[in-house]
């Protein structure tokens, strides 16, 4: 993983008009931003959610002065881009129910079942515990860090991380045949 200061840096660089710092700046960035975006939207839209993510971010670039780490400033962004689709598929009736195209399969299956069958559970988690576990547990961001994009103190992001956790495995066991796959 990148140093935080040299992300800061690019961003602080790109915004002056420096566009190989910019490359790098979304290099260093992208996949953390597209994880946290399948994460608390979904897997399926997190590409448009990134393309939308730094379309708004090389706007707002040049104003940004550095109060924070580029990467939160980034995945702030982010969870606007996410909140303002969730807006957008509200205001919009649907037509048609979207079929549910995959199951959580038990631990006999590939691995790729597993992962579907993680991210769907993380996925039901609540939006501000699923919120604080990808950015900690999936991205690796510090509480600190969480905090400031979550726009909560650290104790709060520590108590929704444990809370998450206890949803995750109490999901898990919930699960008919499946309770001896958590340990």
């Amino acid at each position: 993983m990148t140093d935080e200061a040299q992300v800061t840096a690019w961003a602080l660089a790109a915004g002056q008009g420096d566009h190989e710092a910019a490359t790098q700046f979304v290099r260093a960035t992208q996949t953390s931003v597209w994880r946290y975006l399948a994460a608390i939207a979904s897997p399926g839209e997190a590409d448009d959610l990134t393309q939308e993510t730094y379309l708004r971010a090389v706007r707002s670039l040049p104003s940004f002065a550095g109060r924070s780490s580029a990467r939160t400033w980034l995945l702030t962004i982010a969870q606007r881009v996410a909140v303002d689709r969730v807006r957008t598929i509200t205001a919009r009736p649907r037509t048609v129910p979207l079929p549910e195209w995959h199951e959580v399969t038990d631990r006999h299956h590939s691995g790729f079942d597993q992962r579907i069958a993680l991210e769907h559970l993380i996925a039901a988690l609540p939006a501000d515990r699923r919120e604080a576990f990808v950015a900690t547990q999936l991205l690796g961001m510090s509480y600190a860090e969480t905090a400031e994009l979550c726009g909560c103190p650290v104790g709060t992001v520590r108590s929704r991380v444990a809370r998450a956790r206890e949803d995750l495995v109490a999901a898990m066991r919930a699960r008919p045949g499946r309770g001896d796959a958590v340990g």
